[in-house]
């Protein structure tokens, strides 16, 4: 497609809803120039950066210089609102990967120099932090949770009936008590303290991509006080808010969430061929209707969304007073095609069940459908990368009509960390440099690698690790 229309037409003949405006228009007048205001501060302008996992931190959890080098790019982007900048394991045994960074006592003296880093490369670039907004991402991994190279070890919330068999969980599998879990909160309230104590501006809870703050949503079948019913299953957001307003003073609280989910998928074996990966399709959940794990999802047929609990979610997110929501949906981990739209998939993934473009599709139109019933609520979109050239040119649409506050962006700046900028200050972009969703920095981490753009980043294609993905990638 060699023009905005193209697109279009294209999109239409799909049955989607994205428009594309057909320029890109430059600082002042873009609406993606356009600076926004969310509590104490005002972001410069509509671009945020997703909070990352590089699988690069040093194994006591401090931040490596892989780590230091993707902050500097984050902060040369040109945008206005770093979103976490990567996710922060609470806990060691809570890590994602074995160097994934840690947010306690001993790291704090590194994340701060991070976090200085980070205001000070920004403000050699564009001459202010002024109107920079920083956070930092607190994570627990819950049922993804590898804390060591050899293997996942789960902390679940309750017994999956399928992503149990998927991740290999004996029937006698132990499941995180109450005391557990109140001391998982104590760990989130004193990581925030140490956020603050590091000069960020807000931390988010995390409740998105099956990790633990998103699998308390779908806890329906949990006994006792942190499962069930709706405000059972936000008890754990509500005790954290609340310890994080009693022991910090001026620090805000943001939210990246699910806002739906959906069954899990697996490659359709009748069209797998060796390691060849077939396309992806739902497990059977015929026998379990109603489907009541997939927080978002409808529990007559959870390969579709119903935002109805979403909607509950987002009104106890007001009552709280948390006015900053990221949309993003599903989980990288067992339906990746609905969270990070892809054209060719990961090494644990499927081949894409549908034209990639309906994933970005779902996910603008479900966070439009958000945006326009709680208008109050700063609200980022997800799920940009695969629009490639014409990112903004959609980016445009959706900020002008009101879809969504702010674009964010996750693997386009791994390959592309200038983006922002470029867009906003040159009306063009560098071909060369966008990501082509080849889900390298997937495949890398599912290995036991660091995770980084080997295609397009001229120093990740330097490092040995390069060719052992491409070798993986051969393969599928």
């Amino acid at each position: 497609m060699r023009s905005a229309s193209e697109f279009r037409s294209y999109c239409s003949d799909l049955g989607l809803s994205i428009q594309a405006e057909d320029s890109i228009e430059t600082a002042p007048d873009s609406p993606l120039a356009q600076p926004v205001r969310t509590g104490t501060k005002t972001i410069g302008n509509r671009f945020v950066i997703h909070p990352m996992e590089g699988w690069d931190g040093e194994q006591d959890g401090k931040a490596s210089d892989l780590v230091r080098r993707r902050w500097r790019n984050f902060a040369i982007s040109g945008a206005k609102c770093i979103w976490g900048g990567e996710a922060m394991a609470v806990t060691p045994e809570s890590r994602a990967n074995p160097r994934q960074l840690l947010i306690q006592p001993s790291t704090e003296d590194s994340l701060r120099a991070l976090h200085a880093e980070l205001l000070q490369t920004h403000r050699r670039e564009f001459g202010t932090t002024d109107d920079l907004l920083t956070g930092f991402q607190l994570t627990h991994s819950g049922r993804f949770s590898r804390p060591d190279s050899s293997r996942l070890k789960p902390q679940i919330l309750y017994r999956h009936p399928f992503l149990d068999r998927k991740f290999g969980l004996p029937d006698d599998y132990p499941v995180l008590s109450d005391d557990e879990v109140r001391k998982t909160i104590d760990r989130f309230i004193q990581a925030a303290g140490i956020a603050e104590r590091c000069g960020t501006d807000f931390v988010d809870v995390k409740h998105c991509h099956g990790y633990l703050g998103h699998e308390f949503l779908g806890a329906v079948t949990r006994p006792g006080p942190y499962g069930g019913s709706f405000e059972n299953r936000t008890r754990f957001l509500r005790e954290v808010v609340a310890g994080i307003r009693a022991t910090t003073s001026r620090l805000d609280i943001g939210v990246r969430l699910s806002a739906f989910d959906f069954a899990p998928f697996y490659p359709d074996p009748e069209q797998s061929r060796g390691t060849r990966l077939g396309p992806g399709i739902p497990e059977d959940f015929s026998s379990s209707l109603p489907y009541r794990h997939a927080f978002g999802g409808r529990e007559d047929n959870p390969v579709e969304y119903d935002l109805a609990d979403t909607c509950r979610f987002l009104e106890l997110l007001r009552q709280l007073e948390i006015r900053m929501l990221n949309v993003t949906a599903g989980s990288p981990y067992y339906n990746p095609h609905i969270q990070r739209p892809a054209l060719f998939p990961p090494s644990d993934g499927y081949q894409p069940p549908e034209d990639p473009l309906e994933g970005c599709s779902r996910q603008i139109q479900a966070t439009a459908e958000l945006k326009a019933l709680f208008p109050d609520l700063f609200m980022i979109g997800t799920g940009y990368s695969y629009l490639q050239e014409f990112l903004p040119h959609v980016a445009q649409w959706v900020v002008r009509s009101g879809r969504a506050d702010a674009v964010g962006l996750g693997r386009m700046v791994l390959s592309y960390p200038t983006l922002p900028s470029d867009t906003l200050q040159q009306g063009q972009l560098n071909s060369k440099r966008i990501c082509r969703t080849f889900s390298d920095c997937t495949t890398g981490p599912r290995n036991g690698l660091v995770s980084g753009c080997y295609p397009l980043d001229p120093m990740y294609r330097k490092l040995p690790e390069a060719t052992i993905v491409r070798k993986i990638k051969a393969s599928l």
